[in-house]
């Protein structure tokens, strides 16, 4: 959501004052933008938190003690939460920059062997981004992680934590557009025209059905708005609340010492510990100064935060409680009632505003998320639409976009109240928070390798200030908390059942692969003819030959020249730089012309469909078969095991020491593509089914050559002939298009969840042809089923 031109880092300049100036100047920059991005639902808080706090349990004790030991809660919570948890501890444990719960999985993953993605190699280990962090050698030998690892069930335990923090949090992106928009509505009930409830959430649902009908163009075109809106809401919730203060009871002030929290429990008991639920909302929204790390800087948002945010939400409930110290009847709209009657309807429009920033941020996180899951194999394939070409990371999800309206809808319908929503938001937030604690904690012991005894401090102290919350978020289930555990039940299922279909999947691939003899028994040939052309052939496995690549060898009467095994899989790092991307190796010996290639995409990484996919392939594996014959390790037997054996080649590698000449040139519309085409019925079906998801668009077609190199070996020199042969004569993408079934003797609970539950989903989300940008009229897709 921020901008990467904000992110990219300048060149150092000689002078080091000038140095730490152009830092200075770039944080400071990045601090304003955090403002609209990061900071939209913190700093919203302010319009339901003391009528959540004050109205149930505590109405019998509207009186200036109780006031006062609020607001002193409300502070407290503010600086032990947000500013010593968060912008002292929790932004040093980024991720490659990174910040949320996966970046905290995958950093515990890279230092331990927690991960359960399958398909992980040691290659992966040498990527850069793998290697962020303190070293991983140091903290071999302690008995926690040996334990940890030795027992899978914990890992997995570990794996459900992280998918349970992650359902709370899309429970916020249903919750958060739904209190924050009709509690800033709900200012019109205080005005002299005086708006119906049935009125008011009228109109907050027609402003949520236009936010969420607006998430496809993007924020791109409303983005450089956010930062001064939220701006123009802090400084006016700070003069507001600074007017209360002089004007209403100055001695507020006296209330930020801690003994007023203990005069307001020795004065409320049991209703005052059930309020917590009400404080509590004064912090929500705080996880999204960790989780929107990676737009950012840990500097940038921690100035944000400190010099900016904080003083103002300070003031604005010192200054909120001020005026219901002397007018406590007011509760229910204290906010819009202690606005001074002159600016009420500027600080509405502009609330109003505010709120729709900080849902619009909480519902591009939301995206985000899914997509995070979807990457650590735990969420369906949905379509995943980039709503910006240079802003990394603003992506818009449809179908998650609709059913994210239509629950916010639902539940602000059927809620039609703050504090029932309210109940519903402290509890998915206090969760959030406490899972992250969690995983904090473990972070301390394997990652930064500090003593067993700092993290349990840690880890008590602060899970005993959040658990206080947590409890009181708890008892108020029957009162709308139930909303976020249902929530995070039913994605916490999908995401299970999606994780455990796909692994048995896997395993059921890894269990059945085609032995290697077999092929080199056949020959070259296969046993069938080798017509040109390239065939690609996807699988999940990283090592091997599929079971589906059986089918075609005993079922066709011929097959392509050239054969590659095409890996797609996901590594635990946030980002996979391109240099890295792909792994080339050789499956069998040189004149059978079979391949292996694997794509490798970070956990926050895009696929983007830019069209060039086949000529990187085609460079890379060139590229490859150079370095080969010039390397003695690959070439030192033939007899040797040749897959597995792969090889990084970058793009910069390419460029430098090609061996191909590559020419390029455009067309319009794909026709020149058409009439060069050598099959007469290629031409025309394109002709009949052209390219309607991008009409217009301008496609780039390269054209590779053979450099004259007269030191070239002749066996290379044939070899690259047959690639280039092969990809003039044209590409098939070729994918099993698989049933899953439990296996006859498998459990009722097991058949329930992978012929019922598995099947389901994978019927009703996006082929995998789709969502690896194949095109369609190039795939060949072969039945085959799985009983698992």
């Amino acid at each position: 959501m921020g901008p990467e031109s904000g992110i990219s880092i300048p060149s150092p300049p000689r002078n080091p004052s000038s140095l730490s100036w152009v830092n200075l100047s770039r944080n400071l920059i990045l601090a304003y933008q955090s403002l609209g991005v990061v900071y939209g639902d913190l700093s919203t808080s302010p319009l339901y938190v003391y009528s959540s706090t004050f109205i149930g349990n505590l109405q019998d004790h509207q009186n200036e003690d109780a006031i006062f030991g609020a607001f002193s809660l409300i502070f407290w919570t503010l600086t032990l939460i947000p500013l010593l948890k968060y912008v002292f501890i929790m932004l040093g444990a980024d991720d490659s920059g990174e910040g949320g719960t996966f970046a905290l999985y995958s950093l515990l993953c890279r230092h331990a062997k927690f991960s359960l993605l399958p398909n992980q190699q040691a290659a992966d280990e040498e990527l850069s981004a793998y290697k962020y962090g303190p070293s991983m050698q140091v903290a071999t030998g302690s008995p926690l992680k040996r334990f940890l690892e030795k027992h899978k069930t914990l890992r997995t335990a570990l794996l459900v934590v992280v998918l349970f923090g992650a359902s709370m949090v899309i429970g916020d992106g249903v919750l958060t557009p739904a209190i924050s928009v009709l509690s800033s509505v709900s200012g019109l009930q205080v005005t002299e025209k005086k708006l119906a409830s049935g009125e008011i959430v009228l109109l907050a649902c027609v402003i949520l059905v236009g936010l969420f009908a607006l998430q496809h163009f993007g924020t791109r075109r409303v983005a450089f708005m956010f930062a001064p809106i939220v701006i123009i809401w802090l400084v006016s919730i700070f003069s507001i609340g600074l007017y209360n203060i002089i004007f209403w009871n100055p001695k507020i002030v006296r209330a930020i010492s801690p003994y007023y929290i203990i005069k307001f429990f020795r004065e409320t008991g049991k209703d005052g510990w059930f309020s917590l639920g009400g404080i509590l909302l004064s912090v929500t929204g705080t996880e999204a100064m960790f989780a929107d790390l990676g737009h950012f800087t840990a500097l940038s948002i921690r100035l944000a935060f400190a010099f900016v945010v904080y003083p103002c939400l300070v003031v604005q409930y010192m200054g909120q409680a001020a005026f219901l110290s002397r007018n406590p009847q007011k509760v229910l709209n204290s906010f819009y009632d202690s606005i001074p009657g002159p600016v009420f309807w500027p600080i509405f429009v502009i609330a109003t505003l505010a709120t729709i920033v900080g849902s619009q941020a909480i519902i591009t996180a939301t995206f985000s998320l899914i997509k995070q899951c979807h990457a650590l194999g735990c969420f369906p394939r949905v379509k995943v639409v980039h709503t910006s070409k240079h802003i990394r990371g603003q992506i818009y999800i449809p179908e998650i976009n609709w059913i994210l309206m239509i629950l916010t809808l639902a539940i602000t319908i059927g809620f039609r109240s703050t504090t029932l929503i309210g109940n519903a938001y402290g509890l998915a937030c206090i969760t959030v928070m406490f899972i992250t604690t969690f995983l904090m904690a473990l972070v301390v012991t394997f990652v930064w390798q500090k003593s067993v005894l700092l993290a349990v401090m840690f880890l008590v102290f602060f899970w005993f200030s959040e658990g206080v919350y947590l409890s009181a978020a708890l008892m108020k289930v029957p009162q709308g908390g139930w909303v976020p555990l249902v929530l995070s039940v039913i994605f916490m299922l999908v995401m299970y059942i999606w994780h455990y279909g796909t692994r048995k999947k896997y395993n059921f691939d890894l269990h059945n692969k085609v032995s290697l003899k077999w092929l080199l028994g056949l020959g070259p040939s296969l046993g069938i003819v080798r017509v040109p052309g390239i065939g690609l052939i996807y699988s999940e496995l990283a090592t091997g030959v599929p079971a589906i690549f059986s089918h075609f060898v005993t079922n066709l009467p011929a097959f392509h020249k050239v054969l590659v095994f095409v890996c797609v899989k996901s590594v635990p790092v946030p980002y996979v730089s391109p240099e890295e991307r792909f792994l080339i190796g050789r499956v069998c010996p040189r004149p059978y012309r079979m391949y292996r290639c694997i794509v490798r995409y970070g956990y926050k990484d895009i696929q983007r469909d830019d069209g060039d996919f086949e000529d990187q392939l085609i460079q890379s594996i060139a590229e490859f078969i150079q370095m080969e014959a010039g390397d003695a390790q690959f070439c030192s037997s033939e007899s040797s095991s040749y897959d597995g054996r792969l090889a990084v080649i970058s793009s910069r590698t390419i460029q430098s020491s090609s061996s191909l000449i590559v020419t390029e040139r455009e067309d319009c519309d794909g026709i020149e593509s058409i009439q060069s085409s050598k099959s007469l019925m290629l031409q025309s079906l394109r002709s009949a089914y052209p390219d309607d998801e991008n009409p217009g668009v301008r496609r780039r077609h390269v054209r590779f050559e053979v450099a004259a190199s007269p030191g070239m070996d002749t066996g290379v020199r044939e070899e690259l002939m047959d690639l280039i042969e092969a990809k003039e004569a044209g590409v098939a993408y070729i994918m099993g298009h698989s049933y899953v079934k439990a296996r006859r003797s498998s459990s009722f609970l097991k058949k329930l969840v992978i012929d019922m539950g598995y099947s389901f989903l994978r019927k009703n989300c996006r082929g995998p042809s789709v969502a690896l940008n194949i095109p369609h009229i190039n795939l060949i897709e072969v039945g085959m089923i799985y009983y698992v």
